[in-house]
């Protein structure tokens, strides 16, 4: 993950992206939200962070210029306003996310995990494994040309674990991914829902995998990968 912290306050600044960095991701700091615009044009992120109160132009001016230029790169800004009425202005103005300082790092991660996952969900179109096809769009499935009807959440763990073909993905992925699921969702709900979809698909010539102790895979099953 690539990301873009703007934030002028240099401690907390090299604080938050040397956890960044820790993690694996690439972290770029900008004390200002002048440089901004052009930055997003000249790299390619997966994420902006953006602090409010920045000297010169402020974090809202900052991510109207961004989002006047044609970017739909997610936004986590953040604030020290923690009131409704800023917090709606920020997303008014083409927020993602929005977190009130002081806040735990591990929020913050799992905030930007989870933004850029619904990033990756909404720039999908058609999704195709074997018989199996994903209409990001319609959100709906077929094998062939015969519907799977599917739950809200199915729907976007099916769209998930097809984007992530063939890998490892995490039960604690799904549960940051869903809405409503969070870090504290049981297993048990996890693989219900896992085991009903599993159910509805893997008729499509599709295997969906419980990998123990970590997660699930999709794959191709033997007969349709041969």
């Amino acid at each position: 993950m690539h990301i873009l912290l703007v934030e002028d306050d240099a401690q907390l600044a090299e604080s938050l992206a040397t956890a960044m960095r820790a993690q694996g991701w690439r972290a770029d700091v900008s004390a200002r939200g002048e440089p901004v615009p052009a930055s997003l044009r000249q790299d390619a992120y997966d994420v902006l962070v953006l602090d409010i109160g920045l000297p010169g132009i402020d974090g809202l001016e900052t991510l109207r210029r961004v989002r006047e230029q044609g970017s739909f790169l997610p936004v986590l800004m953040l604030t020290a306003r923690d009131g409704v009425d800023d917090r709606v202005l920020g997303l008014e103005h083409g927020a993602d996310d929005y977190l009130a300082k002081p806040f735990a790092l591990s929020e913050l991660l799992a905030r930007l995990r989870a933004l850029v996952r619904r990033h990756e969900l909404r720039r999908s179109e058609t999704l195709v494994l074997a018989a199996l096809r994903y209409d990001a769009a319609a959100r709906r499935a077929h094998i062939g040309e015969q519907p799977i009807h599917l739950s809200a959440r199915e729907c976007i763990v099916l769209q998930y674990l097809m984007l992530k073909t063939g890998q490892v993905v995490l039960r604690d992925q799904l549960a940051a991914l869903v809405p409503g699921w969070d870090a504290a969702t049981s297993d048990n709900a996890i693989e219900l829902l896992i085991s009903r979809l599993r159910a509805k698909i893997e008729p499509g010539g599709v295997r969906l995998r419980t990998v123990r102790g970590l997660g699930y895979r999709l794959e191709p099953a033997p007969a349709a990968a041969a």
